[in-house]
């Protein structure tokens, strides 16, 4: 059974565009796991532009399921994860020109301090993911540094046109299984939503889904309880 990790971001995306106390995200955690939520998935940017630290801190007190930090790798996250303690955390690259996450970690190159990162955060008992290309040489890199999870980046599949779109699915199936093969879990994110979403929860080594925009778009319309129910049939869960 494929998990679903529901990211709640741009609800907070909405409170922020007025600086107002709502839509609040901590009511939208709660909701998705009502609605069959595995885990609540929060990225906690350098520029706040959406979820801030206080956000962070109550949903962490009160996610009764499991919470994912995304986060860039830098000494100012390493100390709030090591505070906030979420159940995992997913590196990601971040930039702040970019609209949203443009593609994978490039894990040979965020430099050395990157394995005492891993290292403390796993001795908290915090589980530690790689947000990736479908790239075999960066799985190889992660197998080195020891995570014990990789996030496929979907982008690619997600963005892809009828005639690519098999080509792409086919790398996230290799990639899925070098992350099996290497003694990682294998995870996947970006870019899915209720369209092209089935094929990649049918991936046998895929553990877990995050997604975030394509939920929260439709919970605009339908309400957020059955923008997730409806993520989870599509995952072939209900």
């Amino acid at each position: 059974m494929v998990r679903l990790g529901v990211n709640i971001d741009h609800v907070a995306t909405v409170r922020q565009a007025r600086r107002t106390v709502e839509p609040d995200p901590l009511s939208a955690a709660v909701v998705a796991e009502m609605a069959g939520a595995d885990q609540i998935t929060i990225h906690l940017r350098e520029d706040r532009r959406h979820i801030q630290n206080r956000d962070a801190r109550l949903i962490r007190e009160v996610v009764k399921t499991a919470l994912n930090l995304e986060m860039a790798a830098t000494p100012e996250m390493h100390e709030i994860a090591l505070a906030l303690h979420p159940d995992s955390v997913t590196l990601v690259p971040e930039k702040r020109e970019e609209v949203t996450t443009e593609g994978g970690l490039d894990l040979k190159s965020v430099g050395p301090g990157i394995g005492d990162l891993i290292v403390t955060l796993k001795d908290a008992g915090i589980k530690l993911c790689a947000f990736l290309d479908p790239d075999l040489e960066q799985i190889k890199e992660a197998a080195h540094l020891k995570f014990q999870a990789v996030e496929i980046h979907t982008g690619q599949y997600a963005n892809a046109t009828a005639a690519t779109r098999e080509s792409e699915l086919e790398k996230i199936k290799e990639t899925a299984s070098a992350i099996r093969h290497f003694g990682m879990a294998a995870h996947a994110g970006h870019g899915l939503d209720y369209h092209n979403v089935t094929a990649v929860a049918q991936v046998p080594e895929i553990e877990e889904l995050n997604i975030g925009h394509a939920i929260i778009a439709r919970a605009l319309f339908i309400g957020l309880e059955q923008a997730v129910r409806d993520m989870l049939k599509q995952m072939g869960r209900l």
